[in-house]
């Protein structure tokens, strides 16, 4: 294991020597915050996959193929549909708007009030995703150095917190093209085949395993449209999907760039079941499916591959674990925190201002790897993640976006009723019904036209403003932002 354990420290160390890289280039809140909204096609198609594509798609997705054969993949393709989604039909809107978080652009859209419960709702959202991915260290870790629990979560979150909170986005953004490059070798161009051969074929698989497990649809329907509704509608109005299109340098960028991302993770989905289902030939008896990534790494990857392979499974974890944090970090600071004490930010770009974020991402980061211990389920935490998103912001997001009708007391309406329906009926039904997103869409939808109708259109000035952002034409950036030296 020398030699694994070698790959593993070093791919850790690098991750913090690019943190202190980016943080000599993040000296404006737009440096910080967004990478200066400087990244091209290349740098952001593959930071936006790294993104998306976390411990729950990898370690999980693999369980999922172990457990339900090829129909596994839907959990993970969902999620690469909402990422094309998102960029054909909204990113180059979403990037023209300037702004920093979901939040302000409700501000913008609906003429202020939203910020502060949108931005809980957020949070909390954000906060539970960056838990998930801490709590993935801990099997990681495990397998690795058979190490404690308790212990595998704070190295790993520790050194999450490190690089983002020192370099911000610019830090995030470089070693996520670290953890997507790895990730692509080691899951897709090393485990794949070697999991495949090492099951005999496809045609060794096909004889050992039911006839169920090779139908597409094998999971059930309900399933799929329950994965339908919390990922690829979450893929179009999480936070920390967001602060990524605004990394990108130009409408094009966030196109081409997040389709090409998309359509990454649609060719990921199928990889993962396909590891998952070569493993249920190999391993028929594990004690639970999700066991079945770090199995099948442990035992028929030769030595120095399993280690760029386990460094692929931590890279999946940090990219997600790092984007979920500084999102976290970002609406606490910009949305929450500011606005409750009342402060009115100023057009300009202020040097203090990374300061306060960089002390959020501190702040943030050790309640994240406290939440992370004390908690155990992963799929409980995520679900509470994805069901309070859905029902509580999807609604006002798109609806500001496609119906010009809707107005502030709509979507507050929306954002409330939504988010307390789905609390209730997790409560009632349990976390991991389907009931508590179905119904509670449902009713924010319910809510929102029907106050958007019963009250005053929003203003015209209002909307006026919103169509210059719209169109790429407002925004304090572009007067005050810098031009740096190199462009």
């Amino acid at each position: 294991m020398a030699v694994d354990y070698t790959v593993i420290v070093v791919y850790l160390a690098g991750m913090l020597a690019m943190g202190w890289w980016g943080m000599r280039r993040a000296r404006s809140k737009s440096e910080f915050l967004v990478a200066g909204r400087r990244l091209g096609p290349a740098m952001y198609s593959g930071t936006m996959a790294a993104i998306v594509l976390g411990g729950a798609s990898t370690i999980g997705g693999v369980g999922l193929g172990y457990k339900y054969g090829l129909s596994g993949a839907w959990m993970v393709f969902t999620i690469g549909l909402g990422l094309l989604a998102l960029s054909v039909f909204f990113s180059a809107r979403i990037a023209r708007l300037k702004v920093y978080t979901v939040s302000e652009m409700l501000d913008l859209r609906y003429g202020g009030r939203a910020g502060v419960i949108s931005g809980v709702v957020m949070w909390a959202y954000t906060l539970m995703l960056a838990v998930t991915s801490t709590i993935a260290y801990a099997t990681i870790f495990d397998v690795l150095f058979d190490m404690n629990r308790t212990v595998a979560i704070i190295l790993g979150g520790s050194i999450v917190v490190a690089y983002s909170t020192l370099g911000g986005m610019w830090s995030i953004t470089l070693t996520d093209m670290v953890q997507f490059v790895v990730k692509t070798i080691g899951v897709l161009l090393l485990l794949l085949p070697i999991a495949v051969v090492k099951a005999g074929g496809f045609s060794e698989m096909k004889a050992k395993l039911p006839t169920e497990y090779f139908d597409p649809l094998g999971i059930g329907g309900e399933t799929i449209f329950t994965y339908v509704l919390i990922y690829t509608f979450g893929m179009l109005i999480g936070q920390d999907i967001w602060q990524r299109v605004f990394t990108a340098r130009s409408d094009r960028t966030a196109r081409l760039g997040g389709t090409v991302a998309g359509t990454y993770c649609l060719v990921y989905a199928l990889a993962g079941a396909v590891i998952g289902t070569a493993a249920k030939v190999l391993y028929p008896d594990l004690g639970s499916a999700d066991d079945a990534f770090a199995t099948i790494v442990k035992d028929e990857l030769p030595v120095g591959v399993r280690g760029l392979v386990l460094a692929a499974a931590l890279a999946a974890v940090m990219s997600t674990s790092s984007g979920a944090l500084i999102a976290c970090a970002t609406v606490a600071n910009n949305d929450i925190w500011s606005r409750l004490r009342g402060i009115v930010r100023p057009d300009g770009e202020r040097h203090d201002e990374v300061k306060g974020n960089r002390a959020f991402i501190l702040i943030m980061g050790v309640a994240v790897i406290v939440t992370a211990i004390a908690l155990n389920n992963v799929v409980e935490a995520l679900t509470v993640a994805y069901n309070l998103l859905v029902g509580g912001l999807l609604v006002p997001i798109l609806g500001g976006l496609l119906w010009k009708r809707g107005t502030v007391q709509g979507a507050l309406a929306s954002v409330i009723v939504g988010g307390l329906a789905v609390v209730g009926l997790m409560a009632s039904f349990g976390i991991l019904a389907n009931e508590p997103v179905y119904y509670g869409l449902l009713s924010s939808l319910v809510a929102y036209v029907a106050v958007s109708l019963a009250t005053r259109p929003t203003d015209e000035a209002v909307l006026a403003a919103w169509r210059e952002r719209l169109a790429g034409r407002g925004g304090p950036e572009l007067a005050t932002e810098p031009v740096p030296a190199h462009q």
